[in-house]
């Protein structure tokens, strides 16, 4: 029998996809941050680690209705350097 893989919808493309390729971004009370582990406590928002899925999200607000707080320019820098693509 084989384990069912978790499964997180992209706020860039709304694909479904397995929740390890995925960036999260975490607010918990008015502090947001990239969450590396996957784990931390608070609101999540997932993103594909590709610079347009990043740019439509931020672009379309995507992330400011998923988490109800708008995204600081620095985090925004950070998922993209997480991306490993250049601009």
């Amino acid at each position: 029998m084989t384990k069912n893989k978790p499964e997180r919808k992209c706020v860039g493309c709304n694909e479904m996809k397995e929740k390890s390729s995925l960036i999260r971004i975490v607010r918990q009370d008015e502090r947001v941050f990239v969450d590396t582990t996957g784990k931390a406590n608070g609101r999540g928002a997932y993103v594909c680690k590709s610079c347009d899925c990043i740019k439509k999200a931020v672009k379309q607000n995507r992330f400011e209705k998923a988490l109800g707080v708008k995204l600081t320019e620095q985090i925004c820098e950070q998922l993209t350097a997480l991306t490993g693509e250049s601009e």
